[in-house]
């Protein structure tokens, strides 16, 4: 019998706080990653900013092609990054809202 072969997920993902500001990721483990901006804990952009709400991600099973989805959205205007979000979540309704209930 043939052991399943495991494909590792790779998200980019987007989250926003409740005034508005938005910050794009990639990361490898999408509750880890959530739970970790929700609950502040690493420091920098989205603890300062309370940015805490996931709003849009994709995934996909290449590292590179992740890498460079979050470099190229992070490149692009906020007008652009909106209409993203919008484009699957018109309401920027929290996506991980009960994860972690």
């Amino acid at each position: 019998m043939a052991l399943a072969t495991l494909v590792k997920q790779y998200y980019v993902y987007i989250m926003a706080s409740k005034t508005g500001t938005i910050y794009t990721g990639v990361t490898n483990d999408m509750s880890r990653r959530v739970y970790e901006h929700k609950h502040g804990l690493i420091p920098g952009f989205t603890k300062k900013y309370g940015v805490t709400k996931l709003v849009y991600y994709e995934s996909g099973s290449d590292i590179n092609s992740a890498i460079t989805r979050e470099k190229q959205i992070k490149g692009w205007l906020r007008k652009k990054k909106v209409a993203l979000v919008e484009s699957i979540n018109p309401g920027w309704t929290d996506l991980s809202a009960g994860w972690y209930d």
